[in-house]
């Protein structure tokens, strides 16, 4: 239970201590790439306390995890979310879409490892 509570309190302080203009967005962002657990509905059986995710499940396995990276990365590496004449706002949702990633697979690898 404490590793779900996880999924949203680091998330919320992430979006709080970063970007405390738009935090509420930033977390609700990072709140909607929770959907990345939809993929546990493909395995069977789809619940099992004892399995690690990471490497399991379609979405949890490295090389997706190798995107969700470049895709946080990435959004500093194109552009500054400051520039709204050139991205606009695409490069602030980018980063934190792929944030919200990392911490969902940082926090399912920690778990693997308890």
């Amino acid at each position: 239970m404490f590793h779900i509570a996880l999924h949203f309190i680091v998330p919320f302080v992430v979006a709080f201590a970063f970007w405390r203009g738009d935090w509420r967005v930033a977390f609700l962002v990072m709140m909607a790439t929770m959907a990345v657990d939809l993929d546990h509905l493909l395995a069977v059986p789809m619940y099992d306390p004892n399995r690690c995710s990471i490497g399991f499940h379609p979405l949890h396995k490295p090389p997706v995890i190798v995107l969700y990276a470049m895709l946080f990365i990435g959004s500093f590496i194109i552009g500054d979310a400051q520039k709204p004449e050139r991205w606009g706002r695409r490069i602030l949702y980018a980063r934190w879409i792929g944030a919200g990633l990392l911490i969902h697979m940082a926090l399912d690898a920690a778990d693997c490892a308890f």
